[in-house]
Formats: C-alpha cells, structure tokens, sequence
C-alpha cells in the first residue's frame, strides 16, 4: 500500500533526507521509504518504483515528498508520522544550535563580512546560479553540489578566473582551507604540502597517508571530477596551483586525478614546470613516467603521499607498508568481489589488478571492453564504485551510509564462487560514525553462516582512509575490522597489491610482486 505526502517549498539538505528515509525504512512492515527533494531524477525513480506519475506534476525540486510502500494503513499511518517528526526535529534543532542561520546571501554576508569562501550544496538546478552570485560579489566557492550541466561548468570557471577566483567543483566533496575540513575531509596535522586533486577520495587516501607518515598538509583544494576533461581544460586545477605557489607557507605540490585528457595533462605539467617548487603527480591509471625538472610521478595515492613526504623533509621507508604473509593468502580458487564507498580509490584498485595481470570487470574501468554497469550480470573478477550515481539515487552515498556495501559483502563473503572480497572503509567529517564497526558486523554475519556450512568463506581486505584525529579513530576502526577477521593494508594500494597477490597464489601461480 503506498502513500505520498507532499509538503511545498520545504528544502531541506539530502543527506538529513536519505538518513531520514533510512530510519522509516527500517520500520516493521514498510517495504519502502524515500524521503526527498522532487527533483527530476528523483522523481522517475518514485514513478519507477510504482508510485502515482499524476502526484508529482506540479511539484518543483524545492518541494518535499515523503512516499512510504507499507503492508497496511496502520503501518503507513505511522511511518508518514514519524518522518514528519523527524523533519520536525530537524528544524528545531537547527533553532536552537545556536548557530546563526539566515535566508539569502546578503544576509549571510552581513552576518559575517569577512567571509571569503561559500560552500555551496543545493540542488544543481540552482547550483549554478547561486555560485555564480558568489563569483560576482567576489567570493571564492567550493561547490559540492553535482548535477550541474558541463556548460554551466565551463562558464563558471571561465568567470572565477577572469576574477582571480577559485572554483572547486562542481561535486567537489573534498577541501581542506587553511585546516579546516569540508564536505568529505580527514582532519589531518599541518605542514608544507599543498594537494590539488580532481578526486575526493584521492586527496583523502593522500593527505590521510601524509599524516600518518608524519608529514603535514598545508591546503588541499579539490576541483571538481570533470576538471581535467578535454572540454573543462583544467581551469580550476590550474587556478589551485597559481593559489598554492602564491602560498608562502606550501613548499611542495601534489596534482592527484583521474584519468585526464592527454593534452590538458601537459598543460598541468607545464603549469608544475613554472612553479618553482617541487611536485608529484599521480594520474589513476598511468605508470612509468620518468620525471619532468623538479615533478616526479607516481604510480599510486600511497606513492603520491611518500614522494610529498620525502620533499617535504619527512623521513619515509621505501616500502613502510611491507609484503603480505602467505599466511594470509585465501587457499580458496574464485573470483574477486570488490566493493567501494570511493570512486577514486575502485579505480586505483582496478588499475593496479590490471597491472598484475588480473582481468577484473568494473564500472570504473579505464578499458572499455572491461568496463560495466549496474544491473550487468557479470562473470568472473568485478569490482564496484557503490558511490556511482546509479546506485545513489534515492539512497544516501555509502559513505555516509553503507548500508548496501555491507549487504553487498555479506553476500559474496558466502558466495562459494568467490575468493576474496576488497573493500574500502573511508573516515572523515561527514561520512557514517562508524563504518568499520557496520562493515565488521557483516563480515561477521557472512563468517557465521560459513562455520555452520562448513566450507571455507572468502578472505576480505580492507584499508582504512583516515587518522587517528577523524571522529571514528584510525586505530579504533582498524581494530574492529581485524577482530572480525578482516586483513586490514595500510593502503588502498597495497589492499589491491595483496589481492593479486592472493589470486595469483590460490590460482597455482607465483604471487605477484
């Protein structure tokens, strides 16, 4: 039985309305929740899901729906009341935070005149247009948002830096601005080295590293995925290392990416050759590139992390994170599962098994003919970006809530076709509170049942991105996912580097260095 409640004008931030719909979801006798903004997307998913197509005709994407599938009226009755409730929370938490909220820019700006920074994250039908308004009146902008078309990308870029401005983004997820994290960042020490990145979870598996290997971050400004692109040209990338070679207090660079378009690649190495500070660079994907002058490359985010340290004047083993012990290989023949909350972090793991002569299908896949998407059915070696927008809509990003990544792990933990499972478990300001301790409860479940089947189950490795000063803990994380028998790298890198390793060994064959 399905129900839609409307309510008009009522915005509210889509993270409050996934963890909102979440909590509905979990009722007794509810099949469905989604608590949303009627945005376009998010409506056909609400007309996919057999909700009424006549409802949603006259609402706007400021307009909030709440639609609920549940066995009966009881049942619909109060799960609607509830996540009014919730709503109702919402807003009167807000009043009393003593925060200071007003209802437009200007009034923002004569709260606080100083500001020179907007971080903007309303839907991308406005998106654009309220980061232009900021460029206008002089302000820098991280905009978090997505769905803001190409075209709007470019012009605002083009006109940030016709002002001397920065633009980060659009869906840009990562910053750290004189210390200070936003969206998606790792609260990491300061230091001389100053990171550029078109990848959220890039510049966190780099400056998290950094950290931990003792080193210090003086900004990291993300740019938006698409920067690098033929079509964006590396506008924002560019504009960032103007800003970190201005900066009297950053000494060394680092440009982290994506895959980039070839010639926009040059220009950026072009850009590092003028800087007069030393760099390194790290393109996902790319290896055995000798060194340009003072830029090094390298082949990965943990490589990145240790080149900047050692620059920086951060004594750094050659190879901190060392080998995994046979010990630890799965005995078990079949195929890899991999699940993950980053994007950046699924592709560097994609290239690195392919470098090892791993064949592994993924919807991050630099190879075209190894590249496939949800609802595929796919044989063999697959690994997935659960952060991709179509697994997104309608539910919040793993890592604000990993509820799928976890139901995804328990399932292949028990798959008698798989060997092993790799995941990535990712800290930080607003991601989920503890996302070791919820993924450690599914391996668990998945071990479980394997004991009472009495058949060996998939080994799982996980790395951990974050620090001991995150809100969940570094340490405390990585401790709950070993008690649960998960073998935790010190790495992304070396995560991917032990599964082939593993495969390679259970497969007959030597283990890949």
């Amino acid at each position: 039985m399905k129900r839609i409640t409307l309510r008009k004008d009522a915005y509210y931030d889509s993270v409050f309305l996934m963890l909102a719909a979440r909590e509905i979801q979990a009722m007794p006798g509810v099949s469905q929740a989604v608590v949303t903004m009627a945005t376009p997307m998010n409506v056909e998913l609400l007309i996919d899901m057999g909700f009424d197509a006549a409802t949603f005709a006259t609402l706007s994407p400021n307009d909030l729906v709440v639609a609920i599938d549940a066995i009966d009226v009881k049942v619909l009755d109060h799960a609607t009341a509830e996540a009014l409730k919730a709503l109702t929370r919402k807003k009167a938490a807000e009043t009393q935070s003593g925060i200071g909220r007003v209802g437009s820019l200007d009034a923002a700006l004569k709260l606080v005149p100083e500001a020179n920074l907007a971080v903007i994250s309303v839907p991308g039908t406005y998106a654009a247009r309220e980061a232009r308004k900021c460029l206008e009146l002089g302000l820098h902008v991280m905009l978090f948002s997505d769905n803001v078309s190409l075209d709007d990308e470019i012009a605002l870029k083009k006109l940030a830096v016709s002002k001397g401005l920065l633009l980060m983004g659009p869906d840009c997820g990562t910053a750290i601005v004189n210390g200070v994290p936003l969206g998606f960042a790792n609260v990491v020490r300061r230091g001389p080295i100053g990171i550029v990145g078109a990848s959220g979870t890039g510049i966190q598996e780099v400056t998290s590293l950094i950290d931990r290997y003792g080193g210090g971050v003086s900004q990291a400004l993300g740019t938006g995925g698409r920067d690098l692109s033929r079509a964006v040209a590396a506008r924002s990338t560019l504009a960032a290392i103007e800003a970190l070679v201005a900066d009297p207090e950053t000494t060394v660079l680092v440009v982290v990416s994506k895959a980039p378009a070839p010639e926009v690649a040059e220009r950026v190495l072009a850009k590092l050759a003028d800087a007069g500070k030393p760099a390194v660079v790290h393109f996902v994907g790319t290896t055995g590139q000798a060194p340009r002058g003072r830029t090094a490359f390298a082949e990965t985010l943990a490589e990145t992390a240790r080149g900047a340290c050692r620059l920086a004047g951060v004594a750094v083993p050659e190879n901190p994170e060392g080998d995994l012990p046979k010990a630890h290989f799965s005995t078990q023949k079949g195929s890899l599962r991999g699940f993950f909350c980053g994007g950046t972090l699924a592709q560097e793991a994609w290239a690195i098994l392919r470098r090892r002569g791993i064949e592994v299908r993924s919807n991050v896949a630099l190879d075209s003919a190894l590249h496939v998407k949800p609802g595929d059915v796919v044989a063999g070696h697959v690994l997935w970006d659960l952060g991709d927008d179509a697994f997104t809509v309608g539910r919040p990003h793993p890592m604000i809530e990993p509820e799928l990544r976890d139901a995804e792990v328990a399932r292949a933990v028990m798959d008698p076709s798989v060997a092993v499972v790799l995941v990535d478990c990712v800290l930080g300001s607003g991601a989920h509170p503890d996302p070791a301790g919820s993924l450690a409860q599914a391996v668990e479940q998945g071990l479980g049942r394997g004991s009472t089947d009495c058949r060996a189950v998939a080994a799982v490795v996980a790395s951990v991105t974050g620090t001991d000063r995150d809100p969940q803990n570094y340490r405390d994380q990585r401790r709950k996912l070993e008690a649960a028998g998960v073998v935790v790298a010190e790495s992304n890198a070396q995560a991917a580097s032990w599964v082939a390793a593993s495969l390679r060994w259970a497969a007959g064959g030597e283990a890949a260095e």
